[in-house]
C-alpha cells in the first residue's frame, strides 16, 4: 500500500540545549516521510529551493521514497529558525522564512493517483482541500493542522475537516479547536466538526486515539473499531536532542503501519499508536531528520517490544 503525503520539505535552524545546528533538513513531509517509509511506500509532493541540493533528496531517496512530486523552483526553501532554549516542549519561533513555499501550489503527478493513503501535513487548508479533491479514490485521508491555521483560517479549515478520517494534532490544538479544556471533551467536540477520528499527541507522554460513531476509514472490519479512548505512552529517554520533527514522526509511523496492514481492525490501530510513539522517540535522539536516517528496522522492533513491556501488566 502507498501513502502520498503533501507538505514542506524544508530547512530548520535550531539551538537547543544539546547544540546549535544552521539549516539542517526538515519540514513536515520529510519527517514523516521517513518514519513511514519504514512500513510501506511513501510519495511526497512538496516544493524546494535552489539551495535543495541531490545530497539532501538522497537522504529520502535511499529510504525509497518516490520524490517525483517534489517541485524544484528558483529561489530558496522554506527556512524555519527556533530555539528551545527555554523549554523543550516548546519551540520559541525565531523566523519564519516561506521563500518558494509562499507560492506553493501542490501538483499530483500521473503516477500518483493511484496511491491507496493519503497525509495532509501541515499546509493551507486551501491547498489541503485541493489536494484531496483530486483524489477521491484513496482508502483514507488523514491530516495535521497547526494554531495558525486554526486561529486564522477556521472556515477553511472546517472543510477540511469534514474530509478526514483521522485527524493529528497536540493538546493545545485540540483545545483550541474545541475552546473546551477538558481532554476528553475536547475531543468529542473536535470529532463533531468532522473527523472520523482523533489522535491527539501528547509529546514525551505519548497520544490518545478518540473514535466517533462514524465508520473509521472505508475498509473492512471499520465496523469492529471500540469506541472508547486508546492511550500509548511516549517512552522515557534519558537525551532529548531536538524534539522539531517528533510529531511528524509519529504520524509517520502511526499511518505507515496502518497503510502496511490494509485493514483498521482495533488491533492495528493499538499497534499503529504504538510504532507512532516509537518512531517519535528516535527522532528527538539527534539533530534534524539524523537519527531517522541510521534507523534499522530491527531498532524499530526492539523498542516496540520495549514500550509494549513497560504499558501492560
Amino acid at each position: 500500500m502507498s501513502i502520498l503525503v503533501v507538505g514542506s520539505v524544508a530547512f530548520d535552524s535550531l539551538e537547543t540545549p544539546s547544540g546549535k545546528r544552521e539549516k539542517i533538513l526538515g519540514g513536515a513531509a520529510t519527517h514523516f516521510s521517513l518514519a513511514a517509509s519504514f512500513f510501506t511506500d511513501v510519495r511526497v509532493i512538496g516544493v524546494v529551493g535552489e539551495d535543495f541540493l541531490p545530497e539532501h533528496e538522497a537522504v529520502m531517496t535511499r529510504r525509497g521514497i518516490d520524490t517525483a512530486g517534489i517541485e524544484h523552483a528558483k529561489g530558496l526553501s522554506f527556512h524555519w529558525t527556533g530555539s528551545y532554549l527555554k523549554d523543550l516542549n516548546a519551540a520559541d519561533t525565531l523566523a519564519t522564512d516561506l521563500n518558494v513555499f509562499a507560492t506553493f501550489e501542490p501538483k499530483i503527478p500521473a503516477s500518483y493517483l493511484d496511491s491507496d493513503y493519503l497525509f495532509l501535513a501541515n499546509i493551507d487548508p486551501v491547498l489541503q482541500a485541493r489536494v484531496r479533491k483530486q483524489m477521491p479514490k484513496v482508502k483514507m485521508v488523514a491530516g495535521d493542522t497547526m494554531n495558525y491555521w486554526i486561529a486564522a483560517h477556521r472556515e477553511n479549515l472546517l472543510k477540511v475537516l469534514a474530509e478526514l478520517d483521522v485527524l493529528l494534532i497536540n493538546d493545545g490544538e485540540a483545545r483550541m479547536l474545541s475552546g473546551e479544556s477538558n481532554a476528553l471533551r475536547a475531543a468529542q467536540m473536535v470529532m463533531a466538526l468532522g473527523p472520523k477520528s482523533l489522535v491527539v499527541k501528547h509529546g514525551e507522554y505519548g497520544a490518545t486515539a478518540y473514535f466517533s460513531t462514524r465508520s473509521f476509514g472505508k475498509l473492512e472490519q471499520t465496523h469492529e473499531l471500540e469506541q472508547r479512548p486508546f492511550r500509548a505512552p511516549g517512552l522515557p529517554l534519558s537525551d532529548v536532542v531536538d524534539p522539531t520533527g517528533a510529531g511528524d514522526s509519529f504520524a509517520g509511523g502511526f499511518y505507515g503501519y496502518i497503510a502496511s496492514q490494509g485493514v483498521t481492525t482495533p488491533e492495528v490501530v493499538r499497534k499503529a499508536m504504538f510504532y507512532g510513539s516509537v518512531m517519535g522517540s528516535f527522532a528527538v535522539e539527534r539533530f534534524g531528520t539524523e537519527r531517522l536516517q541510521t534507523l534499522t528496522r530491527a531498532e524499530i522492533d526492539e523498542r516496540f517490544g520495549q514500550l509494549r513491556e513497560i504499558s501492560h501488566l
